[in-house]
Protein backbone atom coordinates (compact mmCIF):
# COMPACT_ATOMS: atom_id res chain seq x y z
CA UNK A 1 0.00 0.00 0.00
CA UNK A 2 1.36 3.58 -1.16
CA UNK A 3 1.12 6.24 1.37
CA UNK A 4 0.96 9.89 -0.60
CA UNK A 5 1.04 13.30 1.04
CA UNK A 6 -2.61 13.05 0.91
CA UNK A 7 -2.51 10.46 3.78
CA UNK A 8 -0.08 12.77 5.55
CA UNK A 9 -2.64 15.74 5.27
CA UNK A 10 -5.31 13.36 6.56
CA UNK A 11 -3.84 11.74 9.37
CA UNK A 12 -2.82 15.70 10.02
CA UNK A 13 -6.60 16.36 9.81
CA UNK A 14 -7.36 13.49 12.21
CA UNK A 15 -5.20 14.56 15.02
CA UNK A 16 -6.48 17.89 14.70
CA UNK A 17 -3.08 19.43 13.58
CA UNK A 18 -3.06 23.24 12.50
CA UNK A 19 -0.56 21.58 10.65
CA UNK A 20 -2.58 20.69 7.72
CA UNK A 21 -3.12 24.32 6.68
CA UNK A 22 0.42 24.90 6.61
CA UNK A 23 1.12 21.79 4.70
CA UNK A 24 -0.99 23.65 2.02
CA UNK A 25 0.32 26.71 2.33
CA UNK A 26 4.07 25.78 1.86
CA UNK A 27 2.95 23.81 -1.20
CA UNK A 28 1.04 26.83 -2.64
CA UNK A 29 3.51 29.48 -2.25
CA UNK A 30 6.22 27.17 -3.40
CA UNK A 31 8.50 27.46 0.31
CA UNK A 32 8.48 23.87 -0.22
CA UNK A 33 10.72 23.49 -3.22
CA UNK A 34 13.99 24.81 -3.65
CA UNK A 35 15.18 25.89 0.09
CA UNK A 36 18.62 26.50 0.70
CA UNK A 37 20.70 23.65 1.85
CA UNK A 38 21.34 23.58 5.39
CA UNK A 39 24.35 22.31 6.32
CA UNK A 40 24.40 19.00 7.68
CA UNK A 41 23.60 18.35 11.85
CA UNK A 42 26.71 17.26 12.85
CA UNK A 43 25.17 16.00 16.17
CA UNK A 44 25.37 19.26 18.33
CA UNK A 45 22.34 21.20 19.61
CA UNK A 46 19.13 20.98 18.04
CA UNK A 47 18.58 18.78 14.81
CA UNK A 48 17.15 21.23 12.07
CA UNK A 49 14.14 20.13 10.00
CA UNK A 50 15.90 18.10 7.17
CA UNK A 51 17.69 16.17 10.15
CA UNK A 52 14.92 15.20 11.82
CA UNK A 53 12.78 14.15 8.41
CA UNK A 54 15.79 12.29 7.52
CA UNK A 55 15.71 10.70 10.77
CA UNK A 56 12.21 9.40 11.75
CA UNK A 57 11.55 8.21 7.71
CA UNK A 58 14.76 5.89 8.88
CA UNK A 59 13.03 5.42 11.69
CA UNK A 60 9.48 5.42 10.16
CA UNK A 61 10.95 2.67 7.41
CA UNK A 62 12.26 0.18 10.41
CA UNK A 63 8.47 0.49 12.25
CA UNK A 64 6.50 0.49 9.59
CA UNK A 65 4.90 -2.59 8.19
CA UNK A 66 6.97 -3.76 4.93
CA UNK A 67 3.58 -3.57 2.92
CA UNK A 68 3.24 0.10 3.04
CA UNK A 69 5.63 1.96 0.65
CA UNK A 70 6.14 5.55 -0.42
CA UNK A 71 7.45 6.33 3.55
CA UNK A 72 9.39 9.28 2.98
CA UNK A 73 6.70 11.61 1.10
CA UNK A 74 4.26 10.85 4.04
CA UNK A 75 6.64 11.18 6.76
CA UNK A 76 8.03 14.52 5.22
CA UNK A 77 4.46 15.96 4.61
CA UNK A 78 3.34 15.04 7.78
CA UNK A 79 6.36 16.34 9.64
CA UNK A 80 5.54 19.56 7.85
CA UNK A 81 2.66 19.79 9.85
CA UNK A 82 4.20 19.10 13.08
CA UNK A 83 7.65 20.54 12.94
CA UNK A 84 5.80 24.26 13.45
CA UNK A 85 7.72 25.56 16.79
CA UNK A 86 5.03 24.33 19.18
CA UNK A 87 6.46 22.57 22.32
CA UNK A 88 5.44 19.35 20.62
CA UNK A 89 7.71 20.29 17.98
CA UNK A 90 10.67 20.71 19.61
CA UNK A 91 9.92 17.43 21.79
CA UNK A 92 10.28 15.87 18.15
CA UNK A 93 13.41 17.56 17.67
CA UNK A 94 15.03 17.00 21.34
CA UNK A 95 13.86 13.22 20.83
CA UNK A 96 15.21 12.45 17.32
CA UNK A 97 18.57 14.65 18.86
CA UNK A 98 18.71 11.31 21.28
CA UNK A 99 18.05 8.69 18.98
CA UNK A 100 20.56 10.37 16.90
CA UNK A 101 23.30 10.66 19.65
CA UNK A 102 22.74 6.88 20.80
CA UNK A 103 22.81 5.58 17.33
CA UNK A 104 26.50 8.19 16.23
CA UNK A 105 27.41 6.97 20.11
CA UNK A 106 27.09 3.11 19.83
CA UNK A 107 26.47 2.17 16.25
CA UNK A 108 29.22 5.13 14.59
CA UNK A 109 26.98 6.87 12.17
CA UNK A 110 23.54 8.12 12.03
CA UNK A 111 20.56 6.30 11.93
CA UNK A 112 19.92 6.68 8.64
CA UNK A 113 22.84 5.11 7.27
CA UNK A 114 22.03 2.09 9.61
CA UNK A 115 20.69 -0.98 8.20
CA UNK A 116 17.41 -1.95 9.07
CA UNK A 117 18.61 -4.40 11.79
CA UNK A 118 20.95 -1.84 13.29
CA UNK A 119 17.64 0.90 13.81
CA UNK A 120 15.58 -2.31 15.17
CA UNK A 121 18.42 -3.10 17.77
CA UNK A 122 19.12 0.70 18.45
CA UNK A 123 15.15 1.49 18.83
CA UNK A 124 15.38 -1.78 21.59
CA UNK A 125 18.68 -0.78 23.16
CA UNK A 126 17.45 2.42 24.04
CA UNK A 127 13.96 0.82 24.98
CA UNK A 128 11.82 2.47 23.13
CA UNK A 129 10.13 -1.24 22.22
CA UNK A 130 8.61 -0.90 26.09
CA UNK A 131 9.04 2.35 27.56
CA UNK A 132 5.70 3.52 28.13
CA UNK A 133 4.99 6.87 26.33
CA UNK A 134 6.03 9.81 28.66
CA UNK A 135 6.53 13.29 27.01
CA UNK A 136 8.68 14.45 30.06
CA UNK A 137 10.17 10.90 31.07
CA UNK A 138 13.10 9.32 30.76
CA UNK A 139 14.83 9.23 27.42
CA UNK A 140 13.18 5.95 26.29
CA UNK A 141 9.72 7.00 27.14
CA UNK A 142 10.37 10.81 25.21
CA UNK A 143 11.39 8.36 22.35
CA UNK A 144 8.41 6.13 22.39
CA UNK A 145 6.47 9.53 22.57
CA UNK A 146 8.18 11.99 20.07
CA UNK A 147 9.39 9.67 17.49
CA UNK A 148 8.04 5.89 17.60
CA UNK A 149 4.32 6.82 18.62
CA UNK A 150 4.24 10.22 16.51
CA UNK A 151 5.32 7.58 13.47
CA UNK A 152 2.72 4.98 14.26
CA UNK A 153 -0.04 7.62 15.07
CA UNK A 154 0.64 9.08 11.56
CA UNK A 155 0.79 5.72 10.05
CA UNK A 156 -2.43 4.38 11.79
CA UNK A 157 -4.50 8.18 11.25
CA UNK A 158 -4.15 8.11 7.82
CA UNK A 159 -6.73 6.31 5.39
CA UNK A 160 -4.28 3.94 3.93
CA UNK A 161 -2.91 3.30 6.94
CA UNK A 162 -5.89 2.42 8.59
CA UNK A 163 -6.46 0.05 5.80
CA UNK A 164 -3.76 -2.43 7.26
CA UNK A 165 -6.06 -2.83 10.33
CA UNK A 166 -9.01 -2.58 9.13
CA UNK A 167 -9.99 0.96 9.97
CA UNK A 168 -11.48 2.29 6.78
CA UNK A 169 -12.67 5.26 7.92
CA UNK A 170 -10.02 6.71 10.60
CA UNK A 171 -11.61 9.37 12.93
CA UNK A 172 -11.39 12.91 10.61
CA UNK A 173 -11.60 10.98 7.11
CA UNK A 174 -14.93 10.90 5.47
CA UNK A 175 -15.33 7.98 4.07
CA UNK A 176 -18.98 8.21 2.70
CA UNK A 177 -22.24 6.89 3.27
CA UNK A 178 -21.70 3.63 1.56
CA UNK A 179 -19.49 2.82 3.99
CA UNK A 180 -21.83 3.17 6.93
CA UNK A 181 -24.50 1.01 5.25
CA UNK A 182 -22.70 -1.76 4.93
CA UNK A 183 -22.23 -4.33 7.37
CA UNK A 184 -19.07 -5.55 9.49
CA UNK A 185 -16.19 -7.31 7.26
Amino acid sequence: MELTRRDAAAALAAIGATGGVALGVRRTTGDGGAEEEAPAWDGDGTPGDEAVRTAMTAVARTVYPDAVSGVEAFVEAFLDGRLDGSAHGEGIRSAVAEVESAARSWYGAPVAELSAADRDALLRELGADVAEENPDGTAAERVRYYVVNELLLALYSSPTGGELVGIENPQGYAGGAESYQRGPP
